[in-house]
């Protein structure tokens, strides 16, 4: 369950110390845009204390480690893998070989730990117009991808075009990411809302984001989190539906019926896999409080 994912500096250990009390699902612990070249030492060691000796219950833990083509990648996978982090976020994904060129480096890492192949889990950060291209590439390059995660503001300065509230130039990317992850059968994570102050505009660009079928969305506010769990968790009305479309289905193969309808409307296979997804949602959800 992926419906809030917050990044936290990994060079701030007062922020990595409070992820341990964060309401997020994933914390994202950031070796990249938030750390200073002359930073990347301290903050990969930071992040290793904090995976070694921080409490952070059920949440998942992602590392975004920096671009494969810069000269920190390595040192991060060998600094940080032993603390055993969930998974890898790679940013500035444009082709599965790059998916595939850290996959084989994760192998090697799992041999070298004596950790079970296939142990770390891939969540590439789509951030160019060449990564939005190859998004299908990108999910099916190795059984490690775990989701596609779309990263707004720099993919709007690659469009060469400015980076709105509405979000109409980040939408064909939106339902491209989607589509490529759902066909590849994985999660597809939203870019943040950056206003950290505009809270209603943050509900309905989350609102719109789960309309479109994102599994949740990334926060760079914890005043964020509360909102966005909401969001992208179904509500008492959804779950009711729900319960009452696997009821009538039930009763249906207890009489032996065909087809069932249910508020004069057919259920079939569509909306039963609809129903189903609602109430694991909400068994997730009711497991991790």
């Amino acid at each position: 369950m992926r419906r809030s994912m917050m990044f936290l500096p990994g060079n701030s250990p007062s922020m990595l110390i409070n992820g341990c009390v964060l309401p997020a699902d994933s914390l994202i612990l950031d070796l990249e845009d938030a750390v200073a070249p002359d930073q990347k030492d301290a903050a990969r060691e930071l992040v290793r204390g904090a995976l070694e000796h921080f409490d952070f219950g059920r949440r998942e833990i992602v590392v975004r480690i920096n671009d494969l083509e810069s000269p920190y990648w390595e040192a991060d996978l060998a600094t940080i893998l032993p603390g055993r982090p969930s998974v890898l976020m790679p940013p500035k994904v444009a082709s599965g070989a790059t998916i595939q060129k850290l996959a084989a480096a994760l192998g090697a890492k799992e041999k070298e730990l004596g950790l079970a192949d296939g142990c770390f889990k891939i969540l590439p950060l789509i951030e160019t117009a060449m990564g939005v291209e190859k998004a299908l590439e990108i999910a099916q390059a190795s059984p490690r991808v775990v989701a596609l995660f779309l990263g707004g503001e720099d993919l709007s300065a690659d469009l060469r075009c400015p980076r709105t509230k509405e979000g109409k130039e980040i939408f064909y990317a939106r339902t491209r990411l989607i589509v490529a992850a759902r066909a590849s059968g994985i999660d597809v994570i939203d870019t943040p809302f950056t206003d950290t102050d505009d809270l209603e505009g943050l509900k309905k660009d989350a609102s719109f984001a789960r309309s479109l079928g994102f599994s949740g969305k990334a926060v760079i506010s914890p005043r964020h989190l509360e909102t966005v769990n909401q969001v992208f968790s179904p509500g008492e009305k959804e779950i009711l539906w729900a319960k009452d479309v696997m009821a009538v289905i039930a009763e249906g193969k207890r009489l032996g019926k065909g087809a069932v309808s249910l508020h004069g409307k057919m259920v079939d296979k569509p909306i039963v896999m609809r129903a189903e997804q609602i109430l694991a949602t909400a068994r997730a959800i009711e497991e991790v409080r």
